[in-house]
């Protein structure tokens, strides 16, 4: 009976621990300080989700939170963009909005500065859940390993 008891309780705290796996809270502002202070950034900040619709045509209602920056002047293709949306749906409208954008950037950079193209090449959007994202710059793949050390 010992024995019993002992192994409902193992199997009562794996599945605990089991439950809190899924379950992810992630604070984007604090992804974006990590990411400028590793690649020392001075980017602009968007500090209102209504520049989400301004910059990348995101409902807002759409948006659980978010963090973004971007290169004010536009000299490099320097645009970072994570957004937790509110649901499923939202993220993959959020996703469309974010493709569009990088497509957008893409063909303005192939079109006057190729090698700044390449870094645009080299950059992606992503979803993993409910999270979207889209990190364009040097150093991208880098930062999206930052990214990925809170989303997953």
């Amino acid at each position: 009976m010992k024995k019993v008891a002992t192994l409902l309780s193992v199997l009562i705290l794996c599945l605990t621990m089991l439950a809190g796996c899924g379950s992810t809270n992630v604070d984007l502002s604090e992804v974006m300080n990590k990411i400028n202070t590793d690649f020392n950034l001075s980017l602009k900040t968007l500090e209102n989700v209504d520049d989400l619709n301004t910059y990348y045509t995101i409902d807002t209602a759409d948006v659980k939170q978010f963090a973004a920056e971007l290169d004010a002047n536009a000299n490099a293709p320097q645009e970072i963009v994570m957004v937790e949306a509110v649901d499923a749906d939202a993220a993959s409208r959020v996703e469309t909005a974010l493709s569009n954008r990088y497509n957008s950037i893409y063909g303005i950079f192939k079109s006057y500065s190729p090698e700044q193209a390449s870094i645009v090449e080299e950059s992606k959007v992503t979803k993993d859940g409910n999270f979207v994202s889209m990190i364009v710059a040097e150093n991208s793949a880098d930062m999206l390993k930052v990214y990925y050390e809170f989303v997953k």
